[in-house]
């Protein structure tokens, strides 16, 4: 009965992401698009959420204690990882944000499907990946999924092509510098203490690009209007979808999490098909198709990868523990000699 609540409860997490995740994604494409809602100021929409992220993440783990800071952060660590890895994370955000403007949904998820191809390069790049001949035919692969899937795209804007490709780029060194810059140090932070540490350092980097090219707009604009409620309704669904990211990771695994985006991705590309009515064509499909076996492959290799090295780890345990007692034994032979002696 336990296992079987255990496993209802993990399908709850990751419906309940797969729900907020999509939800995140329609509500902003909604905001942003200039044939719906008709707010077109990425910038201004990912600093609200940075602002109202902070608020919350400070107040879960300063004010209610629901989340312990990481130990091991100090001012040094903070200013030479968290700052730079921050900075990429604004770059990220404003970028795909900026993408909805010109792109539908379901051609932005088909180029998502880059990101295991700009991690692992970047990941060689800075040493933190071994190159693989193998590895790197399935992500020339999934390269040619995503160039098929874009010849065939009927709403095809170079701009926002450009906006979305420079997102998964600073997204994917962002990911490679938290294994080199914090992993690596012992320090590991969940969605909730992220948000935390990075959220602040994001809405002061983006206040000046801000500064500089949506204000003087929104000044200028003599039709501004901030309609509190829907934009609150957004940032609680931001915010409520790191909380579920921190709830899917607690109680299953990265792993579960990479499963259940590729049905994420699928179920966006129904719904901006069905419910947005963005024009899908069969070039497409079959594009995101090659691409979606490709990033399956690379993550079927990467579990296989994480069961040597566990198998790996458990031998030189037991090694290890094998050594210590024979290490003991002429200790305590010799003990049980002087006790006889005396």
């Amino acid at each position: 009965m336990a296992a079987l609540r255990k496993i209802l409860v993990s399908y709850a997490y990751v419906c309940l992401w797969i729900f907020l995740s999509s939800m995140v994604i329609l509500f902003n494409k909604y905001i942003l698009d200039k044939k719906m809602y008709n707010w077109p100021y990425p910038l201004s929409l990912t600093m609200i959420h940075m602002a109202f992220c902070s608020v919350l993440a400070f107040a879960l783990v300063r004010l209610f204690g629901f989340v312990e800071e990481p130990m091991g952060m100090t001012k040094k660590i903070y200013v030479s990882s968290v700052i730079p890895i921050s900075a990429l994370y604004c770059m990220s955000l404003w970028l795909s944000n900026s993408a909805y403007v010109y792109l539908s949904v379901s051609f932005i998820q088909m180029l998502k499907a880059l990101m295991p191809v700009a991690v692992y390069s970047i990941g060689v790049l800075l040493g933190k990946e071994c190159f693989s001949s193998k590895t790197m035919g399935n992500m020339v692969g999934i390269s040619l999924g995503v160039a098929i899937a874009a010849y065939g795209e009927a709403q095809f804007n170079a701009r926002g092509v450009m906006l979305q490709l420079g997102a998964v780029v600073f997204e994917a060194t962002r990911l490679v510098l938290i294994q080199i810059l914090l992993t690596a140090k012992g320090i590991s932070l969940n969605p909730i203490t992220s948000l935390y540490y990075v959220a602040p350092c994001c809405f002061v980097f983006l206040s000046i690009p801000w500064a500089i090219i949506e204000l003087p707009v929104l000044a200028a604009s003599s039709s501004f209007y901030l309609d509190v409620r829907l934009f609150s309704a957004n940032c609680a669904c931001a915010f409520l979808l790191n909380l579920a990211v921190f709830l899917l990771v607690g109680k299953t695994s990265a792993l579960t999490m990479n499963v259940a985006g590729v049905v994420k991705d699928w179920l966006l590309i129904v719904l901006s098909w069905s419910v947005i009515k963005d024009r899908v064509t069969g070039i497409n499909l079959l594009g995101y198709g090659l691409a979606f076996l490709g990033v399956c492959f690379y993550n079927h290799l990467k579990l296989q990868s994480l069961k040597v090295k566990e198998a790996r780890k458990k031998v030189l345990d037991g090694d290890e523990d094998a050594s210590g007692l024979l290490g003991q034994t002429p200790d305590t032979e010799g003990k049980n000699k002087n006790d006889a002696n005396v």
